[in-house]
């Protein structure tokens, strides 16, 4: 015997892992003629120290040497499995079957590699066949559970993991896979049950316990799930899962505290990734204290996270957000291309994060591949409420006022509630009755809020409760139009909209894109931002005559004070600058504002934001305008979060984003009488700057062409008297048109409805 293979024998008996595989490699290296149970032993270590890579080259090798070896092409398999190189796996596997047709774990691999490439039918046939030959083997009537609930035979699905934990009461993934489906439909309280016997088969089990947090959390049962997880923490208190999900239910209201418990889980359980990434997102989300610390200690946390070189959709959310916090260009690239990212997150539900794919586009395809992965998305929204339907309300008797309901989180102090103002200041109280429906977290209600629930007939506020409940709620209230105002953002229940709960609905707002739900009628909008390409949108447009919004009152007042002169004349210089937030940036966006610098000498630019707090955001800016020839001393970081508005009087020129441009900064920005210079492009969210100018009587700031961008910012900074006269005019030009006719606009947009609602003949 060989003194390499006889140490690697001595090795593997004294537990020494590393070492074996150390003397293997080494000696098959030398001499590859060696027999198969050496492939075989190194390929079993390699597996065992998760050095996948590896095993699939040796395993790959050992394959080419041994062609009719099953068991090195059963575990070459499984090492491609682990890869995700699923074709690669399922030929190897399938060479294996033909060598040995009836060996369990052989074809169990098989089947697993079939239900990743969720092939359900030929996954099926694989288990049923293993499940005739052992019924009592409890894995296998699991794993036939799941390729039928692939194919979406429910019923039967859960009847095979009833008989697995019947077999074998501690299958917990068996009781998982049974709690999964039950909350897939929305029955909390079958699943409490489901929960119940679970944990009375297995007592304490921290699997089960932890999955009545998510199922409450899932249901909207926020207060519940804190009380449950708070009476479990004296006796758990170095239980990192009860942890991770404290910090996650309370994060919505009392972001330190969330903090707190994610740092214990991360410290209780260091190589859990979800810990880790629930902790990054939170931090990054985090407003109080030095903003610009959390966002840093985020991304340097994310750098760290990527070297689990993760493919779970959640977690490369997670690290796209932070990364784009501070502009990381070269880390993004990292995690995916354009469509595998976008659809990876609609196929999981993570409708978010395809607000993050908008600044993304670059090509006509890529508008198109945008509209699909929110269609992708609807898909699954509008299938989850097929399932488990609503009970239609009966009709209301013809005439009387309509019901207009309005869906949104955001009815309160916050942009969507500035916009929304206008509608509720001016009711058009002898035609309609107005509904509203708001799922906000929050303790307390803001005075905001207090007064849209005085001007609505019926005012529903209810943080906890599921999405389906939602749905059935406003079936009831017999509704003849319901338009959602907040998309998939933070808190918002946009999924309620697949449950049609009214008979005619719409989007407007809160969303700069069609959701893609075919539930969804319309997209109101104005002449100026609906694409000239109508298949751009997913919904019908619905046309106000001028503009889409109004500016309410709450952030356009006269408190906002112009300084009188200009920001020139103070700095001695021009200033150009932005307050549009960071996941609006690409190289695009900075090298365009790089040659608008350069064709004025001199100038700078000037970043509203509280990204400037943090060192790397500042380091990449700094790294991308240098790219462009644009020295550092000429950007400028005002730090700042909220009380922003003052800083435009040290803006001469704002410059958009681009291909998603602002909206509510580039109407702050008019207001404190500071031009915008913007690029109009072919989807809606390319539009939104244009249409306001136009309705501003400034639609000659806005165009189709880069080149055309650079002219018309030098031009203005040229233009002396023009920047004079719209810092000191431009306000009151804006209460005289479309924009701040905020009566006019109420109006029209009652009207609309009306029209919409009970047309004409």
């Amino acid at each position: 015997m060989d003194e390499r293979l006889a140490a690697a024998e001595a090795a593997l008996k004294a537990g020494r892992g590393e070492d074996a595989i150390a003397l293997l490699v080494e000696l098959l290296s030398a001499d590859p003629g060696q027999p198969a149970p050496v492939y075989r032993a190194l390929l079993v270590q390699l597996y065992r120290a998760s050095r996948l890579q590896e095993g699939a080259t040796w395993g790959q090798a050992g394959a080419e040497r041994f062609p009719r070896d099953f068991e090195i092409l059963n575990i070459l398999g499984v090492f491609y499995r682990r890869l995700f190189r699923y074709p690669e796996a399922l030929a190897a596997l399938d060479k294996a079957v033909r060598l040995a047709p009836n060996n369990g774990s052989v074809l169990s691999n098989r089947g697993n590699v079939l239900l990743d490439m969720d092939d359900g039918v030929r996954g099926e046939a694989v288990f049923a066949k293993l499940v005739r030959a052992d019924p009592r083997n409890s894995e296998y009537q699991r794993q036939l559970g799941r390729a039928l609930l692939k194919q979406d035979k429910r019923a039967a699905a859960m009847t095979r993991f009833r008989q697995a934990v019947a077999v074998k009461k501690d299958n917990i993934d068996a009781w998982m896979d049974m709690i999964g489906l039950a909350t897939e439909d929305a029955r909390v309280a079958e699943t409490e049950a489901l929960i119940d016997r679970g944990l009375e088969a297995n007592p304490d089990h921290p699997r089960l316990l932890e999955a009545r947090a998510v199922v409450l959390r899932r249901a909207g049962q926020a207060r519940r799930c804190e009380a449950y997880l708070l009476e479990l923490l004296p006796r758990m208190e170095t239980a990192g899962w009860l942890h991770y999900q404290l910090g996650n239910i309370v994060a919505d209201f009392d972001r330190p505290r969330a903090n707190i418990h994610l740092r214990r889980a991360v410290e209780l359980e260091l190589d859990k990734p979800d810990y880790l990434m629930a902790l990054i997102e939170s931090l990054e989300r985090t407003r109080d204290g030095d903003e610009g610390a959390n966002i840093e200690e985020s991304y340097q946390l994310a750098l760290r996270a990527m070297a689990f070189h993760t493919t779970s959709p959640g977690h490369l959310k997670v690290l796209n957000e932070t990364l784009i916090r501070v502009c990381d260009f070269d880390a993004l690239s990292k995690l995916g291309d354009f469509a595998s990212l976008g659809r990876g997150w609609a196929n999981s539900n993570r409708h978010t994060a395809l607000l993050k794919q908008l600044a993304q586009v670059k090509t006509l395809d890529d508008r198109y591949e945008l509209l699909e992965q929110h269609r992708i998305w609807a898909r699954h929204a509008e299938a989850a409420a097929a399932r488990n339907p609503i009970h239609q309300s009966a009709p209301r008797s013809a005439g009387g006022k309509i019901r207009l309901g309005f869906m949104s989180s955001d009815l309160r102090q916050h942009p969507v509630g500035y916009f929304a103002l206008p509608l509720f200041e001016q009711v058009d109280a002898e035609r309609f009755e107005i509904y509203c429906y708001s799922f906000y977290q929050g303790e307390h209600a803001d005075r905001l809020q207090e007064f849209f629930a005085s001007k609505s007939t019926a005012y529903r506020w209810n943080p906890d409760m599921t999405s389906r409940d939602a749905a059935q709620l406003i079936a009831d209230d017999g509704l003849d139009m319901l338009i959602e105002l907040g998309g998939s953002t933070h808190m918002n229940r946009l999924d309620v909209m697949a449950y049609r709960p009214a008979p005619k609905q719409a989007s407007w707002l809160g969303y700069p894109h069609s959701a893609g739900l075919s539930t969804i009628d319309y997209l109101i909008c104005d002449p100026f931002n609906t694409p000239p390409r109508r298949d751009l949108l997913v919904e019908q447009p619905l046309l106000m005559p001028h503009s889409w919004i109004a500016l309410g009152r709450m952030v356009f007042s006269e408190s906002h004070v112009i300084t009188p002169g200009l920001p020139q004349d103070r700095a001695g210089t021009i200033t150009f600058g932005t307050a549009n937030n960071p996941h609006k940036y690409n190289r695009e966006t900075l090298e365009l504002w790089s040659r608008v610098l350069a064709a004025v000498p001199g100038s700078r630019f000037m970043f509203i934001r509280p990204e400037g707090g943090s060192a790397s955001f500042r380091r990449h800016m700094l790294a991308e305008f240098g790219r462009h020839g644009i020295a550092p001393e000429r950007i400028v970081f005002s730090t700042v979060r909220g009380a922003h508005m003052p800083f435009y009087n040290e803006l001469d020129i704002s410059l958009d984003t681009l291909p998603l441009t602002g909206g509510t900064t580039t109407t702050e920005s008019l207001w404190m009488g500071v031009p915008v210079v913007s690029l109009i492009g072919e989807a809606f969210f390319e539009r939104l700057s244009g249409s306001i100018l136009a309705n501003s009587g400034l639609a000659d700031l806005a165009t189709e062409d880069k080149d055309a961008f650079v002219r018309i910012a030098t031009d203005l900074a040229g233009d002396r008297p023009r920047r004079e006269t719209l810092r000191h005019s431009l306000r009151e030009q804006i209460k005289a048109g479309p924009l701040g006719q905020t009566e006019q606009f109420a109006r029209d947009f009652y009207d609309l409805i009306a029209r919409t609602v009970r047309p004409a003949g």
